[in-house]
């Protein structure tokens, strides 16, 4: 990042001459980083779309990003075999460095899923913070400061990795959600982005195919996960005698939930109906799961054809303006792969079962931030906060209170945050030594 000053400058220069005589390539070094990062870890307890507790084996962040990673790395590996030309006209593609952005994608996701990123988003905002919270640029601060690798903080990751990583490349704005960096860190943000045009928001190729990685692993492993529970009725929606399921998903997408607002910025109501009617009635299985060998194994040849198709979906192109993209998605498996994704907001995560649970997590999250907060701003009950939390508290940190007790909880396994959650509350007493 922008060279620190005093000895800081010297641990930098002793680090890069160190990774000279590394015989790994940036990308790779990038890659292995963020693969050792205790914040990579730690995604192994927490939600995907249901909490990895559950008896029922679904795919947990941990492996979720494993997959991603997975599939950005094939099709930037496809594209420089079939498209070097083009490749090399836009500077380079390389599949280092798109596996590594995939893998530290959702480092920065909470514990408990988008409910409680979004109880966590209000409490740092009502405690004066206008950024909030926000999952991406959340996980940008970790590769840029909060990750223990150097003195300093931070993993050291190169400008391509850094942007790689940069779904929304651009500063907050006001309206918008979604961002790329908090305000206490727009100078690494500055740094990564420092050698692109001014004002240039768009995404580099390698962030573009992981975030076509992100949405093909999202619509096709999620589904498998949810028609083997026995919750995406995928035997109902694909029925050729009876369209009423059909019928009212569609509706729940576009009318009940309103989603239909939002998907139609980029595609009409009738195209992406048209889209999903074309993968229901002709491609997904057709019977109720009960778990036989015949239809698992006819599964997994499902989602293996739908992944090979998507990504095949794909290619580079050279851009005309600074608001033209680098990647060129065909528009059809598009709009399939965004209907895919719907399958799981409507069976799952707006299942009143789930949601109820959801209320739960938000007030484990809400009193946590609570609770922390106050001790953090009286500087009383200090004790409640781990070591490393006093001491960035005691420190001369530019990081206000609040930003420093949402990195403490963000950084939380889901049974570390329920637990704690026990504990302070009185519910569960726990132990006097833990």
């Amino acid at each position: 990042m922008t060279a620190p000053p005093g000895d800081a400058i010297a641990r930098r220069t002793d680090r890069f001459r160190a990774e000279s005589l590394d015989q790994r390539s940036p990308g790779q070094r990038d890659r292995d980083r963020i693969l050792y990062c205790s914040a990579f870890q730690r995604l192994a307890k927490v939600t995907q779309v249901v909490s990895p507790d559950e008896a029922q084996v679904f795919h947990n962040r941990l492996t979720h990003s494993l997959k991603v990673a997975q599939l950005a790395r094939r099709l930037a590996e496809k594209l420089v075999r079939e498209q070097p030309d083009v490749v090399d006209a836009v500077g380079g593609v390389d599949p280092d460095t798109t596996e590594a952005a995939a893998l530290a994608h959702d480092l920065g996701h909470p514990p408990f899923g988008h409910t409680a990123e979004e109880e966590l988003r209000t409490r740092v905002s009502e405690a004066g913070l206008p950024d909030g919270f926000e999952g991406n640029a959340q996980s940008f601060r970790i590769v840029t400061r909060l990750a223990v690798r150097f003195p300093d903080g931070g993993l050291n990751l190169t400008r391509a990795t850094l942007n790689a990583l940069l779904k929304y490349p651009w500063k907050r704005k006001p309206g918008q959600r979604k961002f790329g960096a908090y305000e206490s860190d727009l100078e690494h943000f500055d740094w990564a982005r420092a050698p692109l045009p001014p004002r240039d928001e768009r995404k580099t190729a390698e962030a573009e195919l992981m975030d076509w990685a992100d949405d093909v692993t999202y619509a096709v492993h999620d589904l498998a996960d949810f028609y083997s529970a026995g919750l995406i009725p995928l035997d109902r929606l694909s029925s050729r005698k009876d369209d009423a399921e059909r019928v009212r998903f569609l509706k729940d997408v576009f009318d009940v939930r309103g989603k239909g607002r939002e998907l139609e910025l980029r595609h009409r109501r009738q195209d992406l109906e048209e889209a999903f009617l074309s993968v229901a009635k002709i491609e997904l299985p057709f019977e109720r799961f009960t778990g036989t060998r015949a239809q698992r194994f006819r599964l997994r040849a499902y989602t293996s054809t739908m992944i090979g198709r998507y990504l095949g979906a794909v290619r580079l192109k050279v851009p005309t303006s600074t608001t033209d993209r680098f990647v060129e998605i065909d528009r059809e498996l598009e709009m399939q792969v965004t209907m895919l994704k719907e399958l799981t907001w409507t069976y799952v995560i707006e299942n009143p079962s789930l949601v109820m649970q959801q209320r739960g997590h938000c007030v484990v999250i809400g009193e946590l931030f609570r609770i922390f907060h106050e001790a953090a701003l009286g500087k009383k009950n200090l004790r409640l906060l781990p070591p490393a939390i006093r001491e960035q508290l005691d420190s001369a940190s530019p990081d206000p209170e609040a930003r420093i007790v949402a990195d403490y909880i963000a950084g939380m396994t889901e049974r570390q945050a329920l637990n704690t959650f026990l504990k302070l509350t009185g519910v569960v007493p726990g132990s006097a030594f833990q």
